[in-house]
């Protein structure tokens, strides 16, 4: 029986290589996202919703009904804003997250009634800004972070009814969200910046977007990641074991 994934803000770089990678092995990969009509290359069913939103994410789900069940839910819709805590308005700080942990909980919630007692699998992308930041990227980390906690919370309550839940944490990725946030910090070009990054980073790159996919990959499949639940995994470089102040 083919197993079928959902993954939201699927035309993002992180989204598109996800799609490509269950498709790849042989899912059924429902796209969800707020580009409406987005083309998402091996995608079989792409719908267009803002997943923050509930009405959205309840038209999407009634969608997926007629599917009849879900084996794997990515949530990996986000946006980012690059300010400091302070110069950042109340209404950017609700946004930032709505997109990106409010998502999370709607489409859990959603998805479970298609999800239970079939060992399915949620994974939450979310940013290794949840365990070690920098400066201009406050309610981005604060999102994020609530985005772990949550992970934890649904892992054990949905583990009675053969749900897994674990989290992937991407260092710096080379999509557009990071190189749009790189002419934001005012670097001179795009590769320049991409470049730096990669410097600081142990293994001297940044990570493609395929290599967080195949992350997702082995967290959302039963015969890879059956008895993890609850779980982080950080997937930087080794960004995050470097000693800042050495």
């Amino acid at each position: 029986m083919t197993r079928v994934v959902v993954v939201t803000g699927a035309a993002g770089g992180v989204g598109r290589a996800t799609v490509r990678a269950f498709h790849e092995d042989s899912w059924y990969v429902v796209g969800v996202d707020r580009l409406l009509n987005a083309e998402v290359p091996g995608a079989d069913l792409m719908l267009g919703a803002d997943v923050s939103d509930e009405s959205g994410v309840e038209r999407a789900f009634r969608e997926l009904t007629r599917i009849g069940s879900i084996d794997a839910l990515i949530n990996n819709a986000a946006i980012q804003v690059l300010k400091n805590l302070v110069e950042t308005t109340p209404a950017e700080w609700d946004t930032v997250m709505a997109s990106n942990v409010r998502s999370a909980y709607l489409t859990i919630r959603a998805a479970y009634p298609l999800m239970r007692n079939r060992a399915s699998a949620i994974v939450n992308v979310g940013s290794v800004h949840a365990v070690a930041t920098s400066p201009g990227l406050a309610a981005y980390a604060a999102s994020k972070g609530a985005l772990v906690a949550l992970t934890r919370a649904a892992a054990l309550e949905l583990a009675v009814d053969g749900i897994r839940v674990n989290a992937v944490l991407p260092g710096a990725v080379d999509t557009p969200m990071l190189r749009a946030g790189l002419l934001r910090a005012h670097r001179r070009t795009e590769e320049e910046g991409i470049v730096h990054i990669g410097s600081r980073t142990p293994l001297g790159r940044v990570a493609q977007p395929e290599e967080i996919a195949q992350s997702v990959l082995f967290l959302a499949d039963p015969a890879r990641s059956s008895f993890m639940t609850g779980q982080v995994l950080v997937v930087d470089g080794g960004a995050t074991a470097h000693l800042s102040t050495e």
